[in-house]
């Protein structure tokens, strides 16, 4: 069985007898939030961080002034 699975199987079973879709998809979307936030800790460990100018040049696309 594969990482993934394994894992999912973990989530599955840490849910009440009684759990509804509702509580299945809040349990996945709360370990996709902390792996996210683990992977992005990891990153920043390792230094990789976005330049000051590519993140200027994103807020510039959604139109938000980066300078303030």
């Amino acid at each position: 069985m594969s990482a993934v699975k394994q894992q999912a199987h973990k989530l599955i079973d840490t849910l009440p007898e009684a759990a509804s879709w509702d509580d299945v998809v809040r349990v996945v979307d709360r370990a996709r939030f902390q792996e996210a936030v683990r992977e992005g800790i990891e990153a920043a460990d390792r230094g990789d961080f976005a330049s000051a100018e590519r993140v200027k040049a994103m807020f510039a696309k959604w139109g938000v002034d980066a300078e303030t």
